[in-house]
């Protein structure tokens, strides 16, 4: 039996790599940002198409599947309109364009009826509307559906981030294989990004391009070097500290500006983690923010994957974006091996 999948909203391949590693045949991804192609390409199998998913005819993706085998489509629309840090967006309902993304997902469920359906995203959609109506829409074509929040340490990422995993079948519930690790075990960011070079504020790694980091003001060196590991701004002497900080309004943000813990799996890995106040993304003992390589590898990203073309400028702003909205390639990975142990059990049930 042929296994082939279709990732609606790809990006640079995060869930399609994932896939791929599990042993399913990804054959297109389909994205509405151009810039993605170059990696999704250079590093999958799968060939990428540039469409939008709002104008794109079922049928053209139906077209693209292998003739034999079972169907799966997967994917994760674009969660900012239902993530906590942009929740403004759900007091005028689907006033959001991104909204709409995850009605088109069902649309095209709705007209291909693949046999498998996989989609990750933030947690917070599970309590929207237009998810249960996702959820009953397809229920009511027949599918068995089954979701969860998964906390990605749990599945050996190593970081702190909480995701929504949708699986549905045509044949029977498919359970998301058991958690593979513990707080005994938990993958750390030592053990992930331990070994790379060490990086100067601002440097770059001449044997890798991604492996670059964002400049530092002489202020803010001296704020990454009163930092803490796991700590936050309240551990700087009071002249580093911002007048944000000082103020009632300012206090209860604590979680920027800060150093990572080298012996615990990093805070999630936001669109803009390159930044020292952007999240707590200062190095753990280096006083710099991550890299763009680091990222991506507590991304679960492959440390050789390829993220730029050579001949081509770093834009730092735009890989942000593609590394911190991936889907972790190892959740992805875990998607996989879950949706075939479920298919093959069928077919051994089948024989």
């Amino acid at each position: 039996m042929k296994y082939n999948a279709i990732d609606l909203f790809c990006g640079i391949g995060g869930l399609t790599n994932g896939l791929e590693q599990a042993g399913i045949n990804v054959v297109a991804g389909i994205d509405f940002e151009l810039g993605c192609k170059y990696a999704y390409e250079q590093n999958n199998k799968a060939t990428f198409i540039h469409a939008d998913i709002t104008k794109i005819e079922s049928e053209e993706v139906n077209k693209l599947f292998p003739t034999d085998g079972v169907k799966i489509l997967a994917g994760c629309a674009p969660c900012q309109p239902f993530s906590r840090y942009t929740h403004r967006y759900r007091k005028d309902g689907y006033k959001d364009d991104k909204w709409r993304l995850l009605h088109y997902f069902g649309k095209i469920v709705k007209e291909i009826i693949p046999d498998i359906i996989a989609m990750e995203n933030v947690p917070e959609l599970k309590n929207t509307d237009i998810f249960k109506e996702f959820v009953k829409d397809i229920i009511d074509l027949g599918y068995f559906v089954q979701y969860k929040i998964v906390y990605c340490p749990d599945y050996g990422i190593p970081q702190s981030r909480k995701r929504l995993v949708l699986l549905a079948s045509k044949h029977s519930i498919i359970e998301l294989i058991a958690p593979t690790h513990s707080k005994n075990n938990y993958t750390t960011v030592r053990q992930a990004i331990g070994d790379l070079p060490k990086l100067e504020s601002g440097k770059c790694d001449p044997n890798d391009l991604l492996h670059f980091c964002t400049k530092l003001s002489d202020l803010n060196i001296k704020r990454i070097q009163a930092s803490i590991p796991g700590g936050t701004w309240r551990d700087w002497p009071t002249n580093l500290q911002l007048k944000c900080h000082k103020k009632n309004s300012g206090k209860s943000y604590p979680s920027v500006y800060g150093r990572m813990s080298w012996d615990n799996p990093s805070p999630t890995i936001t669109t803009q983690f390159y930044g020292y106040g952007n999240g707590r993304f200062g190095h753990p003992e280096q006083d710099r923010a991550l890299s763009l390589r680091e990222g991506a590898i507590l991304q679960s990203f492959p440390p050789n994957y390829k993220f730029i073309d050579p001949d081509s400028p770093i834009n730092i702003r735009k890989l942000g974006i593609q590394i911190g909205n991936a889907v972790p390639v190892a959740l992805g990975r875990i998607i996989g091996i879950s949706i075939l142990n479920n298919l093959k059990e069928n077919e051994n049930e089948n024989k």
